[in-house]
């Protein structure tokens, strides 16, 4: 590709004066067009729509910009300008309704329906096509103008008797009078702007760049009049677009993996590409926000996201040499669905129905020679706290669960609270006065005094909340009354029973217990990471601040944690993304504590929307139903059909007005949810009604293609970006367009 180098030299030359005339010409994978006063910016080139319909416009630059007016020419407005404020006039809007009652492939399978279509009604009935945006590309029939979203559900409930139909309502603004820009304020100087000015905004320097709404931008700024109010339009470079496209959309502070970010990035540019040649005349290509793809400028770069980009550029996915829709959403659930059933028009090969899981999943296996009994104290198991506290080296170890009912003597157990404090790196302890037995109150004021939590006590701690937590403990009395009031408060002791009378002496189960609560008040007393892998009898983990190296020792103790459950177990099964808390003694991890997020081998199940569950009320419900369809109360939804990952593809909604068919992804909106995954329970009242409905379900998004948290399980698995593409996108290749 030959390059034009202007006096920019990072900069490739590209934008013709037409492409902003004109509302931008088709792209030209591998060329570049002169810009003007020196200013390029390599191609492909993005036009993203940063808001319409604006009134007060503040951008500043970094270290300046030139500001021009278009008209027939460009006129030089101010140059080498930090800021500049636009006031423009606000279109007054209003909203109309319409109502979609069919959608085909075909444009003649349309006409013939508006056709019959107005036979039947005495409305405007006409034909649209959905924009690029839109996976099915279809020719939709709509019927309108409504003014309230009422006259809309009427007519939807005169649509059955006049034949077989799909309504669907649209909510559209609408303007009663024209929008322009009025003045623009630079350096103090007010000047007047034409009914028609098109403002460009162009960085003084490659160094520079744009602000606006607290955001940093790339390229160049174009404010203009669009069809709904005036417009702001960031023009820039696609690469440097998908540089903050792709941290938004899979964060690489979570999904820390570069070959998902990089499988993100190729999903990403394909879909703009792809979209960006279907704007139909529009302003912009796309807009900033999740309805197109999340667009944050700068800010939102990162530099592992910006090394995928760099690393995949100009590739994108095709199917039999055409960019795919490259659909992509956030948690799958365990498996994606066909897109026909969620987005009700063609079956695409590529967007096939796909289980979130690896084949080549590797797994790790673990396993201790350590055996745990079960210890009680006051009817609860401590033997986490007990296996813990002998990791860290405070209590003896291998001692029966009958050493822990005993009460032990008083400098058995300072000894342990000095080596809980020097744990957790605090100076060692002075001299404390002998005493026979270790009592609640003599066991606060030892710790009170090793963990140097007086202040603590005297500024956390209100009096009227003293008060309340031991109007009860008779005894206690002085700073010690304060010192249990702020225990009870912290939750280390847990019960006003256990700890009511301050004599009270204390078994050695009572004093770990109330030990490790001491601990965790103090700070986390063991590290935390996730494990990736085993690697020549190393375990390596991803810690905050990179990965780490560790032994495991023979006999550590194992906890498997299952939704807070903990459980001590002599094997553990780890696949790689778990989460784990760990204490180290000697080089050696003595204390392994691994947090599944599921019982599962699906990709995506470290995602907090794995599983969920919303409950609504049949009002709420109603509620909600009744803005898209009449159907009165609701008395029942049913599933009618699923599709082939269960997801649900056509519910019947019941109603003391009339029944509604939803369909698709439409079922998510008009419900609410998070998916369309998910089964129904219900709650009744006495007469047998319902009153409740629970929805329990899984994944978030749409379902359909890339699973996001899927792929960050893929990569973090061993696999390339190029195999996660080839899983979720059937069929494609990859290919290089620039």
């Amino acid at each position: 590709m030959r390059k034009f180098i202007s006096k920019n030299k990072k900069y490739i030359i590209v934008l013709g004066i037409s492409f902003f005339l004109m509302g931008g010409l088709p792209l030209e994978y591998g060329s570049s067009r002169n810009f003007f006063h020196g200013y390029s910016i390599q191609t492909p080139v993005i036009r993203i729509g940063l808001g319409e319909n604006l009134r007060n416009i503040e951008i500043t630059a970094s270290s300046g910009m030139n500001i021009y007016e278009v008209e027939t020419n460009y006129h030089l407005i101010a140059e080498n300008v930090q800021e500049a404020y636009i006031k423009g006039k606000k279109d007054q809007l209003n909203e109309k309704y319409l109502v979609q009652v069919a959608y085909t492939d075909e444009r003649v399978k349309a006409e013939l329906m508006a056709q019959e279509l107005r036979s039947k009604v005495f409305h405007k009935v006409f034909i649209t096509r959905s924009a690029g945006i839109d996976v099915t590309g279809q020719y939709r029939v709509h019927v309108g103008d409504f003014p309230t979203r009422s006259d809309a559900l009427g007519f939807i409930a005169r649509l059955e008797e006049i034949g077989e139909y799909d309504p669907w309502i649209i909510r559209q603004e609408i303007s009663d009078e024209d929008s322009r820009p009025l003045w623009i304020m630079v350096e103090d100087k007010v000047k007047s702007l034409n009914e028609d000015a098109v403002l460009y905004f162009i960085p003084s320097s490659y160094q520079s760049y744009l602000s606006y709404q607290d955001r940093d931008y790339r390229g160049i700024f174009i404010l203009k009049k669009g069809r709904r109010g005036i417009v702001l339009i960031n023009t820039l470079y696609i690469e440097d677009y998908l540089k903050s496209v792709v941290p938004s959309e899979l964060s690489p502070y979570e999904f820390r993996e570069l070959e998902a970010q990089k499988a993100q990035a190729v999903a990403a540019r394909t879909y703009a590409l792809k979209n960006m040649k279907l704007n139909n005349g529009r302003d912009y290509d796309l807009d900033d926000t999740p309805r197109s793809q999340f667009y944050k400028g700068m800010n939102a770069e990162h530099v592992l996201s910006t090394q995928a980009v760099d690393q995949t550029k100009g590739e994108v996915v095709v199917y039999r040499g055409e960019l795919i829709e490259a659909l992509y959403t956030s948690t799958c659930g365990g498996r994606t669905e066909n897109v026909e059933e969620v987005f009700m028009g063609p079956a695409l090969p590529y967007l096939r129905s796909t289980e979130c899981t690896y084949e080549s999943q590797k797994e790790w296996a673990f396993q201790t020679s350590q055996k745990v009994l079960p210890s009680y104290s006051n009817s609860r198991n401590i033997s986490y706290e007990i296996a813990a506290l002998t990791s860290l080296g405070v209590l003896p170890e291998n001692k029966k669960p009958s050493y822990y009912k005993q009460n032990p003597s008083f400098y058995e157990t300072r000894e342990w609270l000095q080596l809980a404090a020097e744990a957790m790196g605090l100076k060692p302890a002075s001299e404390f006065p002998d005493q026979e037995s270790l009592t609640y109150q003599s066991f606060t004021e030892t710790a009170v005094s090793l963990f140097d939590w007086n202040k603590r006590v005297e500024n956390l701690l209100l009096d009227s909340e003293e008060m309340f937590l031991t109007k009860e403990m008779n005894g206690w009395n002085g700073k010690a009354r304060s010192y249990a009031a702020y225990f009870i408060q912290s939750g280390i002791f847990s019960s006003l029973e256990e700890a009511q009378h301050p004599e009270k002496q204390m078994t050695r189960g009572e004093v770990a217990y109330c030990l490790w609560k001491v601990l965790l008040e103090q700070g986390v007393p063991y590290k935390q990471g996730r494990f990736l892998r085993l690697e020549n009898e190393e375990m390596i983990l991803e810690e905050e601040k990179g990965a780490g190296t560790y032994m495991m020792a023979e006999d550590a103790y194992f906890v498997k944690n299952y939704e807070g459950e903990r459980t001590f177990v002599s094997h553990l099964r780890l696949v790689g993304g778990e989460r784990i808390k760990f204490i180290e003694n000697e080089d050696k991890v003595v204390f392994l504590e691994v947090i599944y997020p599921y019982q599962t081998n699906v990709l995506d199940r470290k995602s907090s929307h794995h599983r969920w569950r919303v409950g609504k009320s049949i009002e709420e419900i109603s509620r909600r139903i009744n803005r898209f369809y009449p159907v009165g109360e609701v008395k029942d939804i049913l599933p009618m059909a699923r599709g082939e990952s269960k997801r649900i593809a056509k519910i019947t909604v019941k109603g003391t007005q009339g029944d509604a068919e939803i369909s698709g992804l439409r079922i998510r909106r008009v419900l609410g949810l998070r998916e369309t995954y998910f089964v129904i329970d219900r709650e009744f009242d006495e007469k047998g009604n319902i009153r409740y409905f629970t929805f329990n379900g899984k994944g978030w998004g749409h379902g359909v293609g890339l699973c996001q948290v899927g792929a960050f399980g893929m990569a973090r698995a061993g696999a390339d970006y190029k195999e996660v593409l080839k899983k979720y996108y059937q069929g494609i290749h990859l290919k290089n367009l620039y």
